[in-house]
């Protein structure tokens, strides 16, 4: 079995399922991977001449609510935000590359083909500055999952609680994000990004029709764009945030707009899944999203030759941890989960985790003690990771098949953090992503001795409101 430990336990208990009931089949086997044998290629281009775009004139490639964001912050669009030039792609088109990824950030191009040669042959085009092999296909893969059955009617397996936010209680209640809540602030006119491996049901289950889902997006080269058919480790990260249902599960910001978009290839691991990841943030800087929360991580590839060591946990070397820690000069605020591997070999925060500017999450237990499995720093250049810590041992979740349900991983007290950051900053809406970040940490309970197994702590989002209303009075 490939290497799995930066995925949450539920992500591995469902792929542990699927294999069983693949295996249970009579004429079960395994299937071929999406669209046959292929490679993947990321091609970093020269330059972006012959592009039609202009930094005077923005409004042709980003929203304007991006462009608002930034100007609310006091920054400029820069060369970076310049798609990438159409004849270059053009160009990579003609020798039968296809193009299903592009970063701006990077200038680069995500190209597939069955033809290994003719992608590598990429590098001798004039326009082209380095290719790097990132993917190949595996020969087979197990069945696709399918949509579970869901309940209508959301109800927790095990409920005593009484109280406005039922099973979210004691989560928002850890953050002591209810004073916000209670002074109006719950996430109105703020946008987050879910970036996840699925979101099953999210379309179908009768709690989540109240949520206001701008969109959705599948960057996974090789799949259909309809996010809601498998996987419901999405649904589980989203319910934390956004589930709206009084005296039964009422989220972080739940008044918020969502999002989600889908990044993880769950039956491979490979490089070019940061290039799904890169493509997914890119798009929601241009749509005008203010804080992503990405669930993901990696470090150990199915190839091991491309995998990750500790010295590359500088927030520079890997594409994906590069392009994170431009997010905050573009604006937006990066809640990224440190990783599930505390108790595994490997033991340290995954990337993007190892990102500069960002909030990296670790988790705790209902004691307040760090999970075992929850990973730690520090960074490669001696950064303190995680920064905070919330619940997620376990987080209570919203599962595919519509009930409450304890679940474990990072990535769980991720999204709890995310929504938090977006009620805090709905509340001081000129404060720049940056400023909002060193509040969150600074609020932190371990902000006096920070350490690389809790960071700065568990953040009390009151305490951060408190603070930045005495410094701008």
């Amino acid at each position: 079995m490939k290497q799995t430990y930066r995925k949450s336990y539920s992500l591995i208990l469902f792929s542990l399922l699927s294999m069983a009931l693949w295996a249970s089949k009579k004429d079960g086997g395994l299937i071929a991977y999406p669209e046959g044998k292929c490679y993947m290629f990321r091609v970093s281009l020269k330059d972006k001449n012959g592009t039609t775009f202009s930094l005077d004139k923005p409004e042709k490639y980003l929203s304007k609510a991006s462009i608002h964001r930034r100007e609310r912050q006091g920054l400029k669009v820069d060369s970076t935000d310049l798609p990438v030039s159409p004849d270059y792609i053009q160009q990579i088109i003609k020798k039968g590359g296809k193009v299903v990824a592009v970063s701006k950030w990077n200038n680069s191009v995500l190209v597939r083909g069955n033809n290994r040669q003719m992608l590598d042959d990429l590098k001798v085009l004039s326009c082209v500055k380095e290719s790097k092999l990132v993917f190949v296909s595996p020969d087979s893969i197990r069945p696709l999952s399918q949509r579970v059955r869901y309940n209508s009617e959301l109800r927790s397996l095990d409920s005593t609680i009484c109280d406005y936010y039922g099973m979210g209680r004691g989560q928002i209640e850890s953050l002591n994000g209810r004073k916000l809540h209670n002074l109006g602030f719950m996430g109105q006119g703020m946008t987050i990004a879910v970036l996840d491996a699925g979101f099953m049901n999210v379309d179908k289950i009768p709690a989540f029709k109240n949520l206001d889902i701008k969109g959705t997006k599948n960057f996974v080269a090789g799949y259909d764009d309809n996010v809601y058919k498998e996987m419901d480790h999405g649904t589980k990260t989203l319910s934390t945030i956004a589930m709206n249902q009084p005296t039964v599960f009422v989220g972080t910001a739940p008044k918020s707009s969502f999002w989600l978009l889908r990044t993880e290839d769950y039956l491979t691991e490979s490089v070019a899944e940061e290039d799904f990841w890169i493509a997914a943030v890119e798009f929601a800087d241009s749509v005008g999203v203010d804080v992503v929360s990405s669930s993901l991580g990696y470090h150990g590839f199915d190839d091991k030759s491309m995998s990750y060591r500790y010295q590359d946990l500088d927030g520079r070397t890997s594409a994906i941890s590069r392009t994170a820690s431009w997010l905050a000069s573009k604006g937006m605020i990066l809640v990224n989960s440190a990783g599930n591997d505390g108790m595994g070999v490997w033991k340290k925060i995954n990337v993007p985790a190892d990102a500069h500017d960002i909030l990296t999450v670790g988790a705790i237990s209902l004691d307040s003690v760090n999970a075992p499995f929850s990973s730690i720093g520090p960074t490669a250049d001696g950064r303190v990771k995680p920064d905070v810590m919330a619940f997620g041992s376990p987080t209570n979740v919203v599962s595919g098949r519509g009930f409450i349900i304890p679940d474990n991983g990072t990535s769980f007290a991720c999204p709890l953090i995310a929504g938090m950051v977006a009620c805090l900053w709905q509340a001081f809406p000129n404060k720049s992503a940056t400023e909002i970040i060193d509040l969150v940490r600074k609020s932190g309970n371990n902000r006096d001795y920070p350490n690389n197994i809790m960071g700065y702590g568990v953040p009390d989002f009151w305490w951060a409101y408190q603070s930045a209303t005495r410094y701008s009075l």
